[in-house]
């Protein structure tokens, strides 16, 4: 057979730039809408946001409670015994979340968007100074730099790290308000650029304040509060990082949905009952609900209302008895945590939306500044104002929580008159020392249920007096995270040379600024 000249000579032609012409818009035609090489800020944030703080409300809960005995278990205690091993979480949950925050400052620094970037950078000093306060030295300078080559990052010591965090945060207060692109995502102050400004300012005296045994913050402090139009600072509970959890998910509260039964294994420590109970506090009813047994449970009866010791051995533990009588021994005679915290499953009264993941509170920067003020850090202010609106602040915020959800019983009980400020365990007396004790004890009360926070506070300061419970595996209270095993098998030159210069991989091996 024959093919004609001519006819194959066109045939090839047309294929030959019909070729052309699929390669030359190739990769056009198969860009998937779908799947896009680039997401914008708007979307990245509400998930960085989530994912962190969740996970921040996660260590509340298995850890921070209950090492500073806000709370203890009762089956399953080994988290209240210090049996801690290597923590793959906040590190690898963090550093996921930080790679989309790069992204933000990339995409909107290119943009011209530095509102966005000024968050961005917030949000990755908040989770450095989260993660360096609970492990020590940790990636940092090279960190999230596989494009540029760098696939084993070196750990930065936590004096090198805590610089940049500060660096960082004066930048995003720098940053923020100085374009007017509106910004959408934010679940977590609405784009308020003002509240995020506020939010980088309240961390940097929490970060300087966490350095003080190490630095002297009363320079860096002190500029802070006299420059409030440049660098302002929470001025209420209103104004306060706190994510609102909504009643459907994917900003639902992860506790709401968790089983009754793994809700039940954490219930009032004595130590916060006898706190609480020898304060005439009426935070108690925020903090926990009537036991089961007691007489109808009524609220406000301060005796409805029984710890269990922290650092039982489970068996001790889940028998364990308030009146010392057997027969009156188990859950139903130990309160649960309060309602805010309530899981769907655990009772009627409980409402999605009453709990917020608290990530600094107005309260807690009442007490920095009183003890700031207290120890010569500043001038500004008095130590005594200071540490009052401290306590009136964190009792006024759960008061507006148990309104919102509906519960006038328990709201109505959050109110301080003048006779708690004059009970000599509370009145702001004494020796410096004595005062210092007084507003440690305070901000503990008032960093229930705040992450980590009140743990790298005891820390540095000692306040409250904790101790290791009976059953405990250790004789002393831990002071750091291990690192996960994956950084051991995927980083090892680089963690060995950490853990020579900072000591060993182990709980009770102290970070850089803890020297008390």
């Amino acid at each position: 057979m024959q093919f004609n000249k001519r006819y194959f000579t066109a045939l090839s032609l047309t294929l030959v730039l019909g070729m052309s012409s699929c390669d030359k818009d190739f990769e056009k035609i198969n860009v998937n809408p779908n799947s896009p090489e680039l997401v914008s800020s708007a979307l990245l944030l509400p998930t960085v946001i989530r994912s962190t703080t969740n996970q921040i409300a996660d260590n509340a809960w298995g850890y921070g409670n209950v090492v500073m005995q806000y709370t203890a278990k009762i089956q399953f205690t080994n988290e209240d015994r210090y049996n801690w091993g290597p923590q793959g979480n906040p590190y690898g949950n963090f550093y996921n979340a930080m790679r989309d925050i790069n992204n933000v400052i990339e995409i909107s620094g290119a943009a011209k968007e530095q509102n966005y970037v000024g968050i961005a950078k917030v949000l990755r000093a908040h989770l450095f100074s989260y993660m360096t306060d609970a492990y020590g030295d940790i990636p940092f300078s090279e960190a999230l730099q596989a494009k540029a080559g760098i696939n084993y990052p070196k750990f930065d010591t936590q004096e090198a790290i805590y610089a940049g965090i500060l660096a960082e945060l004066a930048e995003a207060n720098n940053l923020l308000g100085t374009t007017t692109e509106r910004v959408e995502g934010d679940i977590l102050f609405n784009g308020n650029v003002v509240r995020w400004k506020k939010f980088a300012n309240s961390l940097r005296l929490r970060i300087l304040m966490r350095l003080s045994d190490r630095q002297n913050p009363a320079a860096a402090m002190q500029a802070i509060l006299n420059n409030p139009t440049q660098s302002p600072i929470f001025e209420g509970t209103n104004e306060e990082a706190a994510l609102q959890y909504l009643g459907d998910v994917p900003n639902q509260h992860p506790l709401f949905t968790t089983r009754s039964g793994s809700f039940d294994e954490y219930r009032l420590s004595v130590k916060m009952e006898s706190t609480l109970k020898a304060l005439n506090d009426p935070r108690l009813f925020a903090f926990a609900q009537p036991t089961t047994a007691s007489a109808a449970g009524v609220v406000g009866a301060v005796t409805a209302y029984s710890g269990v010791p922290n650092g039982l051995g489970d068996e001790e533990a889940l028998q364990y008895s308030p009146s010392g009588d057997p027969a009156k021994g188990g859950s139903n005679y130990l309160s649960r945590v309060g309602l805010l915290w309530a899981c769907s499953a655990c009772t009627s009264l409980s409402n999605p939306t009453g709990y917020q993941a608290v990530l600094m509170s107005y309260s807690e920067l009442q007490f920095i500044l009183a003890e700031a003020r207290e120890r010569g850090f500043i001038t500004t202010g008095s130590a005594e104002e200071f540490y009052k609106k401290g306590i009136n602040a964190s009792v006024d915020y759960y008061r507006a929580r148990y309104t919102i959800i509906n519960q006038p019983n328990i709201a109505s009980r959050l109110v301080l008159n003048d006779s708690y400020f004059a009970q000599p365990s509370v009145a702001f007396s004494g020796t410096t020392q004595e005062k210092l004790s007084k507003i440690g004890t305070q901000k503990w009360l008032a960093l229930f249920f705040s992450g980590m926070e009140a743990w790298h506070d005891w820390k540095r300061t000692g306040y409250p007096d904790i101790k290791p419970g009976p059953a405990a595996f250790i004789n002393t209270v831990p002071v750091r995270f291990m690192y996960p095993g994956s950084v051991q098998a995927l980083n090892e030159d680089n963690y060995k040379a950490a853990v020579a210069r900072q000591g060993a991989d182990a709980i009770t091996t102290r970070v850089w600024w803890d020297v008390k």
